[in-house]
């Protein structure tokens, strides 16, 4: 099939296309690399750099290839720094995936595989179903609950397939380790190649689970290629959540690997950050059941191959946004101040 992934540069991305192409799949790819790179984008796919809020250029672009078959994981991932920027949240999300799929109609796609989001549920009680209604509890939130209302909507009415995937918290390796506002194995991993201590909001006792890479992307693929599980929604990721501050001492542990965790770089408490919700773990028995979905890769052993990949590439600096749309005496002091 011809087939399209947004954000082909990013982890995500990139793992996908990667496996597309082994597939046998003629994979284009888009990406505007500001959390991407192009060393992550395979040379088997047709690459484009392009920022989807450009509607005339991405409209013009999706008219040229046609694409059968679009996976969209673009986005501006930034859960808690979605309240102080919001227009960028919701361009970079809602208005990108809109400029994306109403061209996509007009070109006969046949199928739409949109990468949601757990944030949709807010703080409902967990661990959180499908059937759940969606109460988003930040912007960036209410942007993917958005884009799956639009998708709903618009597929009822010009009669295109979809399906929607929310994942839990995916890590592994290529993923970015230069963004201080999102990814927590990441940013922990990388203060420490920096040789600097990572932070931890609040009391640390928020619960998530964790994803490795090679636990996500076969999913993904399924649902896209199993007409059976069309117009479905699924949560994608293991059953098992862990506190923050779990994450923190599997990390440390692995990272130093049974040596002494060198006082400066023990972790440091922040106070919460604001509207972060406390518990964010999912059910997949409907994964399981429809999708063949299971758990290979424990947290520690994904951990310890995440740390591996990072310690060959080498500790990157993290990249700010040169301001904030809004700040106030709320805002993280990891950004405002670029404490890591």
């Amino acid at each position: 099939m011809r087939i399209l992934v947004t954000g082909a540069a990013g982890f995500m991305g990139c793992d996908l296309v990667d496996k597309l192409i082994d597939l046998g799949h003629e994979v284009h790819g888009v990406d505007d690399l500001s959390g991407g790179y192009e060393e992550n984008v395979n040379p088997k796919s047709v690459f484009r750099k392009l920022d989807l809020r450009l509607k005339k250029e991405t409209e013009e672009y999706i008219s040229l290839i046609k694409p059968e078959l679009i996976f969209h994981l673009a986005a501006d991932a930034s859960e808690g720094r979605s309240q102080f920027t919001p227009i960028n949240s919701t361009e970079r999300n809602y208005l990108a995936y809109l400029n994306v799929l109403v061209p996509a109609i007009k070109n006969k796609m046949k199928k739409m595989v949109l990468t949601s989001s757990m944030s949709v549920y807010g703080s409902q009680k967990t661990p959180f179903s499908e059937d759940m209604e969606m109460k988003p509890e930040d912007i960036y939130a209410i942007g993917k609950m958005a884009m799956e209302k639009s998708t709903h909507i618009l597929s009822r009415v010009f009669h295109f397939d979809y399906v929607i995937i929310r994942p839990h918290n995916v890590f592994g390796p290529r993923q970015n380790l230069s963004d201080p506002y999102r990814n927590v194995i990441a940013i922990f991993i990388n203060c420490l190649l920096n040789n600097k201590n990572f932070y931890i909001y609040g009391d640390g006792e928020q619960k998530r689970a964790f994803s490795y890479i090679d636990d996500f992307t076969p999913y993904i693929i399924k649902a896209a290629f199993d007409n059976k599980v069309n117009g479905e929604t699924f949560n994608i990721g293991p059953v098992e959540e862990n506190t923050i501050n779990e994450i923190g001492e599997i990390v440390l542990s692995e990272f130093f690997k049974g040596k002494e965790v060198p006082t400066n770089l023990k972790p440091k408490y922040l106070p919460p950050r604001p509207l972060e919700v406390k518990e964010a773990w999912c059910t997949v028995e409907k994964a399981e059941k429809l999708l063949g979905y299971k758990t290979t890769i424990p947290l520690k052993e994904g951990i310890g191959k995440m740390i591996e990949w990072a310690k060959k590439k080498g500790p990157v600096p993290f990249k700010y946004l040169e301001e904030l749309e809004l700040s106030n005496s709320t805002t993280p002091p990891i950004w405002k101040d670029k404490l890591i």
